[in-house]
Formats: structure tokens, C-alpha cells, sequence
């Protein structure tokens, strides 16, 4: 009998290749595999750049040209769907890592360890040194919150305001707080730009970071002496500014500052320099955060788990400060999470297709 088996199992491990080979379909030609690329390109030039449609829709439309390519060139949609279930598979550990910086800077804003550093950030303030500060302070900002956009919509707004009640040109404090605030975004493990960098590199979070900063820090620095230089003819003046002493009293009478608020902090610099993985670093980070904002802050349970799911209900009556605390949350990841999804779909069927060789060959 099991003489009479071997014929067989051999048999089968012969046809299995050949069956797989035939279903593989032919592979494209160059001109022909470029046709996705060039309808990706179009798609988000256009339909993005003009028509400011959603990227993650355009992505949908340049994988569905891609695959019906693919049927045509003689491959199985289920080969396509295994290539688009494995690329998604490969950048699981980074989209987990993009829903727990939502959760994570929910619960920093909830515990009060943002405002704190955007409050004593701005206190900061000397009329000397405004440009280098406000620098700075945005780039302090944009690391602890993760959002450029963010950090210039609200930080950026008082230091401009800042400006011309010192009689400073609005010029040169516009591009210390864009300066910080981009900088800042690049180097937070927070924000969504290195962590979508990572997924599609499918390298580490912090170790990006790292390497980034070989470029990154020296430019910021020198733009920081650049900054002091020329702000060094401003001395003489005093800082007076309605909106810069309406935020501090806003955060100061809406949150209990102590040094306990630095905690969700020290955890996340403890794994960073032991290497330590990013998922459990964040999610401890955000547990402790948590019971800072219901110990320390007083805030009910259920408003920390809203502010982790869809970020802080804000309502301190300051529609700037609102905007500045109104931020995190696993949903605010969302839209990048479909972007990395549907871009990685799009890969996978690009690999699945032989598009991907010929291009690269």
C-alpha cells in the first residue's frame, strides 16, 4: 500500500506547481505595467490636486484598474486577493501602531500632560528671544501632540498675534512657528507622517525617527541660531498679548498642573531608549494617562474613554483653546489607516500582477 501511495503523492506535488503556474497568469510587459503607476499618478494629480478628492478613494480606483488589468493579463482574482491580504498583513504591526497614537494622545490631552507642556511652553515667551522661542516652544508642541496643523492652528495663532503686538514682522515669526511646528511633526512618535512612513518602509518607529534626526536636527538647529540672531533686535520689547494670557488662563483654570503629569512621558522615553517595543510602550502610556485624568484631573471615566475613542469633548469656553485640546483619539487615525490599507491593496495586487518585478527589473 504504501508503495502503490508514492506514485500518487508525487503526482500531486508535480501538478500542484503546474496548476499554480497556469493560474499565475502571463506576466506584462513594461509599457503594460506601467499603466497602473500612471493611473495612480493621474488619479491623485488630478483628483486629489484638482477636485480634492479623498486619497484613500482615489487608491480604491487605481487598485481596481490594476486588478482588472490583472484578470485580463489571466490572473485569478483569489491570487489577487492573497497578494493584498499578505501587503496588508505585513503592515499590521504599523497600523496598530497609528491606532494606539490615537488612543495615546487622547489620553494625554484628557490627563493634562499636553496642555501642561503647551502652558509652561508659552510662559516660556521672552520678547528677546521671541523668534528662537516660538520656534521652540511650536516644536515642543508638534512633539508632544503630533499635528503640525494642529500646533500652527492654535500655538502659532498666539505667537502671531504676539507679533504684532510687538511690533515684530509677521514674515519671520510665521516661519518660526511653521519651522518648529514641521519639525516637531517629523520627529513625534505621535504623529501620522512617521508612523506611515514605517508602514510602508516596514521599519521600526523609533529607529525611523533616529535616523531622521541625522537631517532633521541640524537644520532645525541652525534655523533655531538664525532665529535668536535676528530676534536679538526685538529686546526692547515687552511681551503684551490679549490671546497669549487668555490661553494660560484658559489651561490653568481648566487642568491641575504637577510634576505627576510627566508620567505618561517617562514611560514612553523609559522604552524608547531600552528598545522595548512601541505598542505596549504606548498602551501603558495611556493607561497611566488615564488614571492621571480621573485622579488627578477629576474627569469621569467615560469622558477619558471618549476622549481615547474620538478625542477630548473640549468645552472650556475658548474656541482657540477648544480647538487645541479637541484632539487624538483612535478616529482621528482613521483617515490614515484607510490610506495605508488602500495603498498597500494597491501594492499587493501591483506584486500579485508581476507589475512590480518588470517595473523594478
Amino acid at each position: 500500500m504504501a508503495d502503490d501511495n508514492a506514485p500518487n503523492t508525487a503526482s500531486t506535488a508535480i501538478t500542484e506547481p503546474q496548476a499554480a503556474t497556469a493560474a499565475a497568469g502571463r506576466p506584462p510587459k513594461l509599457a503594460v505595467a506601467l499603466i497602473p503607476l500612471v493611473a495612480m499618478a493621474l488619479l491623485l494629480g488630478i483628483g486629489y490636486g484638482v477636485y480634492k478628492i479623498k486619497a484613500q478613494v482615489l487608491l480604491v480606483a487605481a487598485a481596481t484598474i490594476t486588478a482588472v488589468m490583472g484578470l485580463l493579463l489571466g490572473f485569478k482574482w483569489k491570487d489577487m486577493e492573497r497578494g493584498i491580504v499578505e501587503s496588508i498583513h505585513k503592515a499590521m504591526p504599523a497600523i496598530l501602531i497609528m491606532l494606539s497614537v490615537g488612543i495615546l494622545v487622547g489620553s494625554w490631552m484628557a490627563s493634562g500632560t499636553i496642555p501642561m507642556v503647551i502652558y509652561y511652553g508659552l510662559k516660556l515667551i521672552s520678547p528677546k528671544f521671541f523668534l528662537a522661542t516660538a520656534c521652540l516652544v511650536c516644536s515642543v508642541v508638534a512633539i508632544a501632540s503630533g499635528t503640525s496643523w494642529g500646533t500652527i492652528g492654535t500655538v502659532g495663532v498666539a505667537f502671531i498675534g504676539i507679533a504684532m503686538g510687538l511690533g515684530i514682522p509677521l514674515g519671520p515669526a510665521a516661519g518660526a512657528v511653521v519651522a518648529g511646528a514641521y519639525f516637531g511633526d517629523k520627529m513625534s512618535p505621535l504623529s501620522d507622517i512617521p508612523n506611515l512612513a514605517t508602514v510602508i518602509s516596514g521599519s521600526n518607529l523609533f529607529d525611523h525617527i533616529k535616523h531622521m534626526m541625522w537631517s532633521a536636527v541640524p537644520a532645525w538647529l541652525a534655523g533655531l541660531a538664525i532665529y535668536f540672531i535676528v530676534g536679538l533686535k526685538y529686546g526692547a520689547a515687552a511681551v503684551q498679548s490679549e490671546t497669549l494670557d487668555l490661553i494660560l488662563t484658559t489651561l490653568k483654570a481648566n487642568f491641575r498642573f504637577n510634576l505627576l503629569l510627566l508620567l505618561p512621558m517617562a514611560v514612553i522615553f523609559y522604552f524608547a531608549v531600552a528598545k522595548k517595543p512601541t505598542i505596549p510602550a504606548m498602551v501603558l502610556s495611556s493607561l497611566v494617562a488615564a488614571v492621571l485624568a480621573v485622579v488627578v484631573q477629576k474627569i469621569p471615566l467615560t469622558t477619558v474613554a471618549t476622549a481615547m475613542n474620538t478625542g477630548l469633548p473640549a468645552r472650556t469656553g475658548v474656541e482657540l483653546v477648544d480647538r487645541l485640546l479637541a484632539k487624538g483619539g483612535m478616529m482621528s487615525m482613521m483617515e490614515t489607516q484607510l490610506i495605508a490599507f488602500t495603498a498597500f491593496a494597491f501594492g499587493g495586487i501591483m506584486q500579485r500582477t508581476g507589475c512590480l518585478a518588470v517595473i523594478l527589473e
